[in-house]
């Protein structure tokens, strides 16, 4: 079970990563989100 949580979770993170950078830099200064800060967005919309 703990494989298959950790293979969701992934795959939940790099979906959030993927969609917040098809995003423009206009879009995401509108959001108050720095590009450099999409990793840490996404770790925390997975947990």
């Amino acid at each position: 079970m703990g494989i298959a949580r950790s293979f969701q979770t992934w795959r939940q993170y790099r979906s959030t990563v993927n969609e917040l950078n098809r995003l423009s830099h206009r879009e995401l200064a509108d959001l108050g989100i720095a590009r450099s800060d999409i990793p840490a967005l996404a770790r925390q919309a997975t947990r």
